[in-house]
């Protein structure tokens, strides 16, 4: 358990892990070749050549099936109403029975279809994969297992299709089941009688699950394909992840106490390290051929629940109150190959993991930003010089060293502490050259192996075997924040 946890515990009531949006896309592998796509319609539906009145047939043939289902399950086909989602749909699930379609959304989104180029007059065509803005149809669902869910297919071949899960739904359909006593706000639980079995349930959540239920609603809203293709020519959706999010809730006793530790959290991150312009890392090296956003921000601040959200490579961290006693930490990506994880489903496991250990650590830093101690002879003992076996002389730290204080203020960034990853030289030459105001060629990388010796003296930062890159200890970075925090005291 992290420390943040292990300081608060007396202050919460309760508290889960789970993921709380899971996105999957949907594709029929052999269908990603224009090549095989040729060789269906020619084995199985004697077609040949596949042309472009061939694949508008197949499209007509589906916008007319919606058009019957929608009638047959007295499920309205409603426009995007451009405003959020959920609140519009939330009438439709009101008296939803197990298994109902209770409404079809359509709306133009970006989709991979097969197109046809050629001319009629020669009768010749090849088929081409093209990104196009279509129609495409939402299929919104109370599933007997995963209650509220949508499926959105593409009505062009090869019919490509996301599905969207949460959790929460999930995880209230099994406390159901199980008698236990709950009270779910939104997307979140408030209240839970028996929260060791919630988090049971939560990490029993496995890759079948999500196959499971995907493939039985693909099947149904994919009716082109018969049975015979679905078995022998390999038609059937593969599931990838699309976009990921995982929540840690701390549901606290009282509002007052979150509300005070959460101005904490705040007053911190504004001073610590100048949020704007922190950079993260999920427990990835960042090279120069980084692109993306990375830095944390504040985001609204105006209103009664502020969002302190770090960005990296697709996707953020972010930290926040959620109904008034919940602090929800919450890493989220849509690439999960950001966290060194592959995107087919059977890594539901790995990404668990990995995503829980970012909360870890991200906790463990804001505690120690929020309480960071030394005594007053590990203090006086940092500001003597060093003496090694060989003779050599490293200089003590001092409070008031500019270039001192702007390497600490680099190495305390999230980058570094909330991925527990490595670092060299010249990964953080930019940053402690910015936070002198001065530029990389007036402040040399070899002045900064000569400051960064002396806190690696200190056994602030460690050197990793047989490399030149660096680590940060925790002791290290304890130290650097009460070196930056007296600063800001004194300034």
């Amino acid at each position: 358990m992290n420390a943040f946890y292990e300081h608060h515990q007396n202050n919460i009531r309760f508290h889960y892990r789970c993921f709380d949006r899971i996105m999957l896309n949907a594709i029929i592998q052999p269908f990603q070749q224009e090549q095989r796509v040729v060789g269906f319609f020619n084995t199985y539906r004697q077609l040949y050549p596949v042309t472009r009145d061939v694949l508008r047939d197949i499209s007509t043939q589906f916008h007319n099936w919606v058009q019957n289902r929608s009638q047959r399950w007295n499920a309205p086909i409603v426009d995007d109403p451009g405003v959020r989602r959920d609140k519009f749909l939330d009438p439709y699930f009101k008296h939803a029975k197990p298994d109902q379609v209770v409404c079809i959304l359509k709306a133009r989104e970006p989709s991979r279809i097969i197109t046809a180029i050629g001319n009629k007059k020669e009768n010749r065509w090849h088929l081409q994969i093209k990104k196009r803005w279509v129609i495409q149809y939402n299929f919104y669902i109370n599933d007997s297992d995963w209650g509220r869910m949508f499926v959105r297919v593409c009505p062009y071949f090869p019919f490509p299709a996301r599905l969207y899960f949460n959790q929460h739904h999930w995880l209230a359909q099994r406390m159901r089941q199980h008698g236990i006593r709950f009270r779910q706000s939104t997307n979140a639980f408030s209240q839970c009688s028996d929260p060791e079995a919630l988090q049971r349930f939560a990490d029993s959540l496995t890759a079948n699950d999500l196959q499971h239920c995907s493939q039985k609603w693909l099947a149904q809203l994919t009716p082109f394909f018969t049975p015979r293709e679905r078995r022998e020519a390999g038609v059937q959706h593969r599931l990838f992840f699309f976009e990921a999010e995982y929540c840690d809730n701390l549901v606290f006793r009282r509002r007052a106490a979150l509300d005070r530790l959460c101005q904490r959290l705040l007053d911190a991150n504004r001073t610590i390290g100048q949020p704007n312009k922190l950079t993260v890392i999920f427990g990835r090296k960042i090279s120069k051929l980084y692109r993306g956003q990375l830095q944390t921000v504040i985001e609204d601040m105006n209103l009664p629940s502020p969002v302190i959200r770090s960005h990296y490579g697709n996707g953020f961290a972010k930290q926040y109150v959620r109904d008034g006693s919940n602090l929800r930490t919450e890493p989220a990506t849509n690439n999960v190959n950001d966290y060194g994880v592959r995107k087919a489903i059977d890594n539901l496991p790995k990404l668990r993991q990995k995503q829980s250990a970012i909360i870890d650590r991200y906790l463990d830093v804001q505690q120690d930003i929020l309480e960071t101690f030394i005594d007053r002879g590990q203090l006086l003992k940092l500001t003597q010089p060093t003496v090694y076996p060989n003779g050599k002389r490293i200089p003590g730290l001092k409070l008031d060293q500019p270039r001192q204080l702007a390497l600490m203020h680099a190495l305390v960034r999230f980058s570094h502490i909330a991925a527990s990853d490595s670092l060299s030289t010249a990964e953080i030459h930019a940053d402690t050259a910015k936070a002198l105001n001065r530029s990389t060629t007036d402040y040399t990388l070899a002045s900064l192996r000569y400051d960064l010796s002396k806190l690696r003296a200190k056994g602030l930062v460690e050197r990793l075997d047989k490399s030149r890159r660096y680590r940060v200890t925790a002791e290290g970075y304890r130290i650097c924040v009460v070196y930056l925090k007296l600063f800001e005291k004194l300034d």
